[in-house]
């Protein structure tokens, strides 16, 4: 692929402005704490320029959202589809419209992107805007595929001097930091197993004008351009796994099948799959489309106590005790036991939406010059752990996590 004109990655008045916001905000922020925010009200009234490169859902979703923080300018729209285009206008009226990324990109303007298009369009478009020299907000799961996923860490590494970040937007809430921080110091003891479903009861299909558009809308179900329901819903899940083990996974076995949905899809609609980390403890993953029971949990199991997460809220559950009652039955001692289950107490922290606070997170990352949580490392650790589980579920063998996925 060619580099971008030079032009592009010239700096304007305007991506000078953040350097200078930076310096005025002074020491880098540790952004998992939540007084982070705190200093945004004391920020330049200038504003960052961006643009969204991708307008179905998700980025339409995105928009509204940037639509609503102070200091960020939604000033240009990208999408390959024309009437995508006109619904993500009535969003955004002002924004500059463009059907090819490149030509957004050359926008001495712009001072950072967020990726929501495709999966396999992430790869190709991150590598452009780091040739663009502007910040990156891309999308989960970061990229398609280990190696397009180890190329474009060596291109960051090598040359991207801005901010990268990855959209596990559940990696900034404030609330799951906080649980976080809470079982990393031992409040519910050894950890020796997680749970973590995400199950829907439909088919995931998004409705089609033309049939002419059927794999550009409804990508996710074909294998050309997805790794359907482990890469759009549980690599949020293995994210927080990483994230709260401080470990990668060391293997993974698991099976998925096209099992209920007979429509000509390509991705499973029914996965399964055990990763095992490094100290032991072992990590499910569940995605069903024919059963929506619980929805989407957390589960984290430690010897004093149990934790549980769903999408805004969490509670944590006190171990109970066995109550041995000991009696001589026919000269035989034998032992019955009674379980009193622990109560679960909710977990009260105060928190934004989490795509919300993780779009919140890129601007204070800008301005102050300072890593994301969610980076490029921990979206690349997160896109090899899904490879190796499409990989485990396509062949039905364990997969290890190969030693060049250490960055």
């Amino acid at each position: 692929m060619s580099n971008l004109p030079n032009s592009i990655s010239k700096m304007s008045t305007r991506r000078s402005f953040i350097k200078k916001s930076a310096a005025t905000l002074g020491a880098p922020l540790i952004l998992s704490k939540p007084t982070v925010f705190s200093l945004l009200e004391a920020t330049p009234s200038d504003q960052l320029n961006v643009g969204v490169i991708g307008t179905g859902s998700r980025g339409q979703g995105l928009m509204r959202i940037l639509n609503q923080i102070e200091g960020i300018n939604l000033m240009a729209i990208c999408d390959t589809l024309s009437f995508r285009l006109e619904e993500a206008t009535a969003i955004a009226p002002k924004a500059k419209q463009y059907n090819n990324h490149i030509e957004m990109l050359s926008n001495k303007d712009l001072d950072a992107v967020i990726i929501s298009s495709p999966l396999y369009t992430h790869a190709t478009i991150a590598s452009d805007a780091i040739d663009a020299s502007v910040h990156i907000y891309c999308e989960k799961t970061m990229v398609k595929g280990d190696q397009d996923t180890l190329d474009l860490v060596n291109k960051v590494t090598r040359k991207h001097t801005k901010i990268f970040q990855t959209g596990h937007q559940y990696h900034s809430s404030r609330l799951y930091s906080h649980v976080v921080e809470m079982i990393q110091a031992g409040e519910i003891g050894q950890v020796s197993a997680i749970q973590a479903q995400w199950n829907r009861n439909g088919n995931w299909r998004r409705p089609v004008p033309d049939p002419k558009f059927e794999r550009q809308i409804n990508w996710r179900m074909y294998r050309e351009y997805s790794y359907g329901l482990t890469a759009e819903l549980s690599s949020h899940q293995i994210d927080f796994c990483n994230w709260l083990l401080q470990e990668t996974p060391e293997k993974v076995a698991g099976f998925g099948g096209i099992d209920y949905w007979k429509d000509g899809r390509e991705t499973y609609d029914n996965t399964h799959l055990i990763y095992t980390y490094p100290k032991g403890v072992k990590a499910t993953f569940t995605c069903l489309t024919s059963n929506a029971k619980d929805d989407y949990q957390i589960k984290v199991m430690g010897d004093k106590g149990t934790v549980i997460i769903d999408y805004q809220n969490a509670w944590k559950y006190p171990e109970g005790k066995y109550n041995k009652v000991i009696s001589d039955v026919d000269g035989v001692s034998g032992a019955t036991a009674s379980w009193t289950e622990g109560k679960g107490n909710p977990i009260n922290y105060n928190h934004k939406d989490p795509t919300r606070q993780a779009l919140e997170d890129f601007r204070t990352a800008i301005l102050n010059k300072t890593t994301p949580m969610s980076n490029i490392k921990t979206g690349a650790a997160v896109a090899f752990a899904v490879d190796m589980g499409i990989r485990a579920m396509d062949s039905e063998k364990v997969i290890s996590w190969d030693s060049k996925y250490n960055l």
